[in-house]
């Protein structure tokens, strides 16, 4: 009997989510546990694995269609295997000979490949997106990748040859001058953890009052700590403070004291939070995602620097429920190993407040009357104006400012 598989509930709060990209497709032969599909709900995107070992009978979801958890998403069985009408949830299954070719997998654009099953091309889905819109044909592309997939790079070159051929046989125009040449542009459909990002941002932007505030932290004094505990640490904890883990205990002390900014804007009205749950920015292949911890606190900062490297493993190797991902009262975002030095971050909505961290840089300062080499953080605070007023943001800033000048004081 052939065995659903069904949209999985990514958290208590999910309602829908998207299939994102098929990795097998009809007639296909799958292995217990291989990956099928990915398929992602608003912050998270995991992969689907089978939980069964036969052959992709049905697709019942095609990509980019949202449906319910627990929805039926595709059936896997024994080849030829076949399935109840009453069971399909999305389209009429299509009854066809053994011995005929089979329709499989009906793209948005309507279009529909006929082949047979033992001779399904194998090829990737920017490979695939490319070829429809140029309207190559995939299956006189000779596939150079694992098994013969056709990869983006063989659909690039069919098209250089196509290019070549049709050069060759124009008729060479008398040289005019350039007027305009227009690159035909990639397009590539904006989903998945993509489109949610486009979109929270869009909105972020259009629906709050942002502004954003700078402010020069001299750090020596921190870094010089750093470096005399290191060993110490190691030693006894088997682990390593960064300049992230001092900053995040800085805010959350800073929270502490000015609760304005813990806070959020809510169906007009101001949600002061007494409890801290930081949100850490962390960038993805994909696109960003903003884990949270939860109470952080409680945490000392030996405890907070372990929760905040185990939330971006996690977040790394797309293991964060959705309850992880939701819920945070302030934002942190550190571009700082990229090199750059000011930025301008985006609220993360409802939250009042995020804190940019650009890259420390060393530059000569003046200490009373001599010159002294000192290393400069850059922060950037942006704040919605409608729950906070300048002074009472700048005042918050400068709260961070000056642990991070007496690092000493994060830790009595």
């Amino acid at each position: 009997m052939a065995v659903k598989v069904v949209m999985p509930k990514l958290g208590m709060a999910m309602k829908e989510g998207i299939v994102s990209i098929w990795n097998k497709g009809v007639g296909d032969f799958v292995k217990k546990g291989e990956s099928i599909a990915s398929v992602n709900s608003e912050k998270i995107e995991i992969e689907v694995e089978s939980p069964a070992e036969g052959t992709v009978l049905k697709i019942a979801v095609p990509e980019g269609e949202g449906v319910p958890p627990g929805t039926v998403i595709c059936y896997i069985g024994k080849a030829g295997e076949d399935i109840e009408e009453a069971e399909l949830n999305h389209s009429q299954l299509i009854k066809t000979d053994k011995s005929s070719t089979m329709m499989i997998d009906e793209r948005e654009n309507g279009l529909q490949i006929q082949k047979s099953s033992k001779v399904r091309v194998k090829i990737s889905p920017v490979a695939r997106k490319i070829a429809e819109a140029a309207n190559l044909n995939i299956n006189k592309i000779q596939g150079t990748g694992p098994g013969g997939r056709i990869t983006k790079e063989d659909v690039q070159e069919a098209l250089r040859k196509v290019q070549v051929t049709t050069d060759d046989h124009k008729e060479k125009p008398d040289p005019v001058p350039s007027v305009e040449h227009k690159e035909e542009a990639q397009k590539i459909p904006l989903s998945g953890i993509r489109k949610v990002i486009a979109d929270r941002m869009y909105n972020s932007l259009q629906t709050t009052a942002q502004l954003t505030i700078n402010m020069k932290v001299d750090v020596s004094e921190l870094i010089a700590l750093q470096k005399q505990t290191a060993e110490t640490i190691r030693i006894n904890y088997d682990h390593k403070l960064t300049m992230t883990d001092f900053i995040s205990r800085a805010v959350i002390l800073s929270l502490q004291k000015h609760q304005e900014m813990n806070s959020a804007y809510l169906e007009d009205k101001i949600h002061l939070y007494k409890q801290i749950h930081l949100g850490m920015a962390v960038a993805l292949e994909k696109g960003l995602v903003v884990p949270v911890i939860r109470q952080a606190e409680n945490f000392s900062l030996l405890e907070l620097s372990k929760k905040i490297k185990e939330v971006g493993r996690k977040a790394r190797e797309v293991k964060l429920s959705n309850e992880e991902l939701t819920g945070s009262t302030f934002t942190i975002s550190n571009l700082g190993s990229y090199g750059v030095e000011h930025f301008t971050p985006v609220l993360n909505p409802p939250e009042s407040g995020i804190l940019g961290v650009g890259a420390v840089y060393d530059t000569p300062i003046f200490k009373g009357e001599k010159f002294e080499r000192r290393s400069i953080l850059p922060l950037s605070l942006t704040f919605d104006h409608r729950v906070v007023d300048g002074a009472p943001a700048a005042s918050f800033l400068q709260t961070v400012k000056q642990y991070l000048e007496e690092p000493i004081t994060m830790l009595i």
